[in-house]
């Protein structure tokens, strides 16, 4: 579908917006997690990271609902549910006092803000495809790329200036507005050709037909891996800037450097990936992600705090790599499976988050001390992500020789 270039860019605004809310609801609560973790009495730094994990695993399972329901009663009417389940979430975690029902509320709110999300996605998928698809993820991932880096600071503020429950209203508001904007500008735009009616049955076949494609797989597990491991960046951020180097205002500062430099990788993608293609880039990246973490292991080994300028600038190299990753990753495990759109972008994105979810909570129980083993983990995740590249390169040459 061809849409004039105003068009394009308000749908592009708009998808980032659906996804942004996502971000503002896990970035605005960093500065906050000390606070937040003394009201609901949690014992550890590591307890406080559950904070953000946990809405990771909302983010995994929603879809396996709102993916089929998309395809069945339309995408619109699925981002409504979606964002009405997060907004009943975040009064929960507004008035939440222990650090199970905290947990809940979390879990809930990723389970609402799956929707927007994943249908986001299918929504994209439904107008563009190969390489024209990746360079739209890419542009809208760049927008969405701006509330990283100015959420922990909007955060900082609102708990200076009122408490941390209103970092959680502000998202309410902001979330109403988002959804007023979608229902007024955005069309459906899934085709009454394909629509597929829900049930059960529809997502067992849609999962077993999802996981025979060994492309969507290979790169549905890499992404499992990469996101799994930035992750664990994300929820030990605060404890990392805040509590390891003392740096308590310059906290939301250093986060939003760091989020631009992915935003800057992911730019920069938009125009490349016509150029050089999805898989090469992909394969560039992963290699940068894997040498820059085993350097900084190497390096640093034995050295528990290197300078502070020495670790943002290894933090910025390896988020530059994630930058040519995010949607190109996406985007290559959506390309077999563009017929089921919406079932495929939820099976995708949750098998990815339910790998992530347990291999950052593993790895975050290490970083109290030193960042080490946060760079230990970007490396195995690294280097197994290459072995399942050469995997895959293998199995497109053997395909590549029968078709010949």
């Amino acid at each position: 579908m061809q849409k004039s270039r105003a068009s394009q860019v308000e749908f592009i605004g708009l998808m980032a917006a659906l996804m942004s809310v996502t971000a503002l609801a896990i970035d605005a609560v960093l500065p906050a997690l000390d606070v937040i973790g003394e009201v609901i009495d949690t014992t550890t730094p590591a307890d406080n990271q559950l904070l953000i994990i946990m809405i990771f695993l909302g983010l995994g399972i929603g879809p396996l609902v709102f993916g089929p329901l998309a395809d069945a009663k339309g995408r619109k009417s699925s981002v409504y549910i979606g964002f009405s389940i997060f907004i009943a979430a975040s009064f929960i975690c507004i008035y939440a006092r222990s650090l199970e029902v905290m947990i809940v509320g979390r879990i809930l709110q990723g389970i609402g803000l799956s929707a927007p999300r994943t249908i986001c996605i299918a929504i994209i998928r439904d107008q563009y495809e190969g390489d024209f698809m990746a360079r739209v993820m890419s542009f809208v991932t760049v927008v969405f790329l701006l509330v990283p880096i100015v959420a922990p600071a909007l955060g900082k503020v609102t708990l200076d200036a009122f408490n941390w429950e209103a970092i959680f209203l502000g998202q309410i508001v902001i979330s109403m507005l988002v959804m007023i904007w979608f229902w007024r500008r955005q069309k459906e735009t899934l085709k009454p050709e394909n629509v597929i009616p829900f049930s059960i049955k529809r997502i067992t076949r849609g999962f077993l037909e999802v996981v025979k494609y060994k492309q969507t797989m290979g790169f549905t597990i890499i992404q499992g891996f990469i996101v799994g491991s930035f992750l664990v960046y994300i929820s030990a951020s605060q404890q990392i800037f805040e509590n390891q180097y003392d740096l308590v205002d310059e906290f939301p500062f250093i986060f939003a450097g760091l989020a631009i430099s992915v935003g800057i990788a992911t730019f920069l993608n938009g125009s490349f990936v016509v150029r050089f293609g999805m898989r090469n880039i992909v394969t560039g990246a992963i290699v940068g992600f894997f040498l820059v973490s085993l350097l900084y292991v190497i390096l640093f080994y034995n050295v528990p705090h290197p300078s502070v300028f020495i670790l943002v600038g290894f933090f910025a190299m390896q988020f530059f790599c994630i930058g040519f990753l995010f949607g190109n990753l996406r985007a290559l495990a959506m390309q077999p499976v563009g017929h089921i759109a919406g079932i495929g972008a939820a099976i995708t994105g949750f098998i990815a988050t339910m790998m992530s979810v347990p291999i950052s909570t593993f790895i975050g129980r290490f970083v109290e001390e030193t960042t080490l083993p946060l760079f230990i983990g970007f490396s195995v995740c690294g280097g197994v992500s290459i072995i399942i590249l050469l995997l895959l390169r293998k199995d497109f040459k053997t395909a590549a020789i029968a078709k010949h």
